[in-house]
């Protein structure tokens, strides 16, 4: 599933997304959102027993065999929701089509033949059918580029199957798209639930299934269902479904539905014909684009009347303000930003930054604060196992041996700190501890809780619960403390030794986890969290991840560019604030999860634009703050891996993860990094500010380029006795214009201009068009008064002449336009465009230059021009690029240069 689908879902059906508020009196999805008859289905599958299910769908215990896999795909097809299924090249070559520069030009062109006017038919035809075929071109490379980088990073899931023909079977990683019903899949937190699934046996399993019902926080599934009255198949407590995740538990369950026939599936084959609501760059391609569309739509009748009015030929101004209508239409603009985009993903992938949704490039240029954990981030996120201590601070042994017991023995999400744990204890007293301890139970973390628990025997009689978390969560629950041998009371004055202790191992920069223990009778039941009381503090295990050598120049890069990092983490603030030291980020105050639930959304915003550094966050609390961050007007970027950081990364204008979270997280993710590092991150922000600047380029020139030729054409209107051009001429000038601008995705970018982040701001883009569109109005009006009174071309008989030498001076210089906006600098001695840029270009101005004396002059009604018209060809566009400059150095100095 996508997120955009998601998107779409959440605009067309009652819900919201995943971690958004709860729907109003805890309301569920609408009944009559999928098929009566699929409710009643995963119903009866709810309620199934396990031999009941193994019939439906021919499975056994030990999974599926290769045979049986074959014959269920083909009978079920692959597990792709519709919304993710390629769209037939007709349908794909449509879309390309149906952009409103390609409507408008359709209309024209219906005009233009209506009128007899088959030529500017022919031409306007052309023109769409070249855009059209680029746009699809490049889109269809787009998206195979785009499917093969997604493709790195495809999520999992791990299946039982049976291997052979002697029923040996075993548990697999496969991607999820390979699933088929009757499927064995085993769950753990982090995990996306990857089809419809029935639970066969769990272990305090919570899912956040907020996706399809809103319901905010997570709900517990079970083996057998609890409550065997339920009526709906979203209510029920031993289905999951695909597109939610699992927070915390363990489980095996079977699938019972993939692709289409999946809950899931079945709304997204009710939307998926629907468009989703734009994201940030489409809604500035969407305000870009309107602005120029609505300057075309009032320029236009004003040609038209000054025309009418001066000239008397209502007909002939009618055919000239058709082609200055075609003339002003960016129809090359889908193209230039589809190129653009995925050209821009391409050289991403290459620094190991891998972009799932080509939108996400424009956001990742415009980013100016960056959220981020700390682990793996600014440290190296190879964590060794430092210490390990009684509460007095002394090493301790036992305290060693229960963390590995339940490092060994848990079956949930194991962290980078189980494996230092599993690492820390030697082979011989590894295997020892095996031997000696059995698993009885185990009680699943959870980011409510922040421990988790496993009860191991060693005895018939007594059962020990080892729990094992962070500091104040494992202090809550306990009430004594083991001092040698002995238990004894956890007073005031032994917790005030605790905190002491643990504070100094804080301040040298390690991360400390509790461990706690209590011995309980031998019991048959399962155990819960409410076991986890009176528990005997044990001591402490003492990490170190050290401050990656990267992170301080990353960092320093980072800020170069306008990027503020922000710090959100769950840790200590002491470990936090040590790390930030080390790697030169000046934290200032730290500010702690703690109260923030009770500050007001104005109280908190204003916190977060001052503060560097907040510690010992919840998930949630880290969403708040990205939102609220994002209400101020700020492009923010998270960067998370945990299934903790899955609602700030939904939250973010643009959500980064690495190849090594968790499934929820890089579900979640925009921008998916190869190899986390903040230096990573910083290349993939400056080549995300290259692509935004060359989509900008073409908007620039477009726009300042179209109001200086229709002033041009209203003055020399005015004034002259015939027109200044041809429709013709126009419509040949545009599509030569156009043909230059397709090397814009390949050029080169000034550095200043990805120095700072990059925005839409369709107001700068109205005060540029204004500045720079009549500099080549004016020497436009000098054109028309050298061929009026140096070439004498000032009568009806002469205006071949006269439309002949504006139409070279106007094709060259809206060609060298391209190379005087591209850059705030000199072009072609302070920077000089791309080869292909410059390939196109002087290929076009050729052609504009030759054609008045090839054999089409005559057809295209011009004519040769006089030698000594080139001087002043030479005289006018050297003019025009001085001039140019000189308004360049002025409008950088008062308004910048993006």
């Amino acid at each position: 599933m996508t997120r955009q689908l998601l998107a779409q879902l959440s605009r067309h059906l009652p819900y919201r997304l995943m971690h958004r508020d709860p729907l109003p009196d805890g309301k569920i999805l609408k009944r009559t959102a999928v098929p009566a008859s699929l409710s009643s289905a995963c119903l009866r599958y709810g309620k199934a027993s396990h031999a009941q299910l193994w019939a439906f769908f021919g499975s056994h215990p030990e999974g599926l065999n290769a045979r049986e896999v074959a014959a269920a795909r083909e009978r079920h097809g692959e597990n792709v929701i519709p919304g993710e299924q390629p769209a037939p090249w007709w349908r794909h070559l449509w879309r390309c089509y149906r952009n409103p520069f390609n409507l408008l030009l359709t209309v024209l062109g219906i005009v233009s033949y209506a009128t007899e006017d088959g030529f500017a038919a022919g031409v306007i035809a052309l023109m769409v059918v070249i855009a059209t075929l680029l746009n699809f071109i490049q889109e269809a490379r787009s998206t195979r580029a785009a499917d093969a980088l997604k493709a790195m990073v495809t999520n999992t899931a791990t299946v039982r199957r049976v291997l052979n023909d002697l029923g040996e079977y075993d548990w697999l990683e496969i991607p999820i798209d390979q699933l088929v019903p009757g499927d064995i899949v085993k769950l753990a937190a982090g995990d996306m639930i990857p089809a419809d699934l029935r639970v066969l046996s769990a272990r305090d399993l919570f899912v956040a299934q907020a996706s399809l019902t809103g319901e905010s926080l997570p709900v517990e599934k079970v083996a057998s269902t609890r409550h065997p009255d339920q009526t709906h198949a979203l209510e029920s407590d031993t289905l999951c479904f695909m597109g939610t995740n699992v927070v915390s538990g363990t489980a095996q369950a079977m699938v019972i539905a993939t692709g289409a026939n999946t809950w899931f599936g079945q709304l997204a084959g009710r939307v998926s014909g629907q468009e989703s609501e734009p994201n940030a760059f489409q809604q500035g391609i969407g305000r870009v684009s309107m602005l120029l569309i609505r300057f075309m739509l009032v320029m236009t009748p004003v040609v038209l009347l000054i025309n009418g009015f001066t000239k008397g030929d209502w007909w002939e101004a009618a055919l000239f303000a058709l082609s200055v209508a075609v003339g002003l239409t960016p129809e090359m603009l889908p193209m230039i930003v589809t190129s653009t985009l995925a050209r821009g993903a391409v050289k991403l992938s290459k620094q190991k930054v891998i972009v799932k949704h080509l939108d996400a490039i424009q956001n990742f240029g415009s980013m100016d604060i960056l959220c981020t954990d700390k682990t793996g981030t600014l440290t190296q996120d190879r964590i060794m196992l430092e210490t390990h201590t009684d509460i007095a601070g002394n090493r301790c042994d036992r305290v060693l041996e229960n963390a590995w017991l339940n490092s060994h023995y848990q079956t949930g999400l194991k962290n980078l700190l189980d494996v230092a744990v599993l690492e820390g204890l030697d082979e011989a007293r590894a295997r020892e501890a095996a031997a000696c301890w059995q698993k009885v139970d185990e009680i699943p973390f959870d980011f409510e809780r922040r421990r988790m628990s496993v009860v191991v025997s060693r005895e018939a009689q007594t059962h020990q619960l080892i729990c094992k978390g962070a500091l104040e969560e494992i202090l809550s629950v306990c009430t004594h403390a083991r001092q040698g041998d002995d238990a004894v009371v956890l007073d005031a004055a032994r917790l005030e030794n605790v905190r002491r202790v643990t504070d100094e191992l804080n301040r040298q920069g390690l991360r400390v986890v509790a461990v706690a223990t209590r011995q309980l009778p031998a019991r048959a039941g399962d155990y819960s969290r409410v076991d986890e009381s009176d528990l005997i503090l044990e001591g402490y295990i003492a990490f170190l991840d050290p401050p990656k050598e990267s992170t301080a120049p990353a960092l320093k890069a980072l800020h170069a560019s306008g990027i503020a990092v922000k710090i959100l983490t769950g840790d200590s603030e002491l470990v936090a604030a040590k790390v930030c030291r080390d790697v030169g980020l000046v934290t200032g105050d730290v500010v702690t999860g703690a109260g923030l639930d009770a500050m007001s959304d104005e109280a908190l915003a204003a916190l977060a634009r001052r503060t560097t550094l907040f510690a010992r966050l919840t998930p949630l609390q880290k969403e708040r703050i990205v939102r609220l961050l994002r209400e101020e007007g700020h492009v923010v970027g998270f960067m998370g891996d945990g299934i903790n950081d899955a609602p700030a990364l939904r939250a973010a204008d643009i959500g980064i993860s690495v190849d090594g979270a968790v499934d929820i997280a890089r579900e979640a993710a925009d921008i998916i990094l190869l190899e986390k590092s903040l230096m990573v991150l910083e290349e993939g922000v400056l080549e995300g500010r290259r692509t935004f600047a060359n989509m900008l380029k073409y908007i620039k020139m477009t726009a300042s380029s179209n109001f200086g030729n229709v002033f041009s054409v209203l003055v020399a209107s005015a004034f002259l006795p015939f027109l200044p051009m041809l429709p013709l001429h126009l419509l040949i000038q545009n599509l030569l214009y156009d043909v230059s601008q397709v090397a814009i995705p390949f050029d080169n970018v000034d550095e200043e201009q990805i120095r700072t982040p990059q925005r839409w701001n369709p107001a700068d883009l109205g005060r540029f068009m204004l500045c720079f569109g009549p500099i080549s109005s004016l020497f436009d009006i000098i054109t028309f008064c050298v061929m009026w009174w140096v070439f004498q071309a000032n009568v009806p008989e002469a205006q071949t002449l006269f439309q002949s030498g504006w139409f070279v001076v106007g094709l060259l210089s809206q060609t060298l336009i391209v190379h005087m906006i591209r850059t705030r600098r000199v072009p072609f001695l302070q920077s000089r465009a791309a080869w292909p840029l410059i390939v196109m270009t002087l290929l076009v101005m050729s052609v504009g230059i030759a054609l008045p004396f090839t054999p089409l002059a005559g057809w295209l009604h011009l004519q040769a021009l006089p030698l000594s018209y080139f001087p002043w060809l030479v005289g006018i566009l050297a003019g025009y690029m001085v001039m140019t400059q000189w308004v360049k150095g002025i409008y950088t100095r008062r308004f910048g240069w993006q």
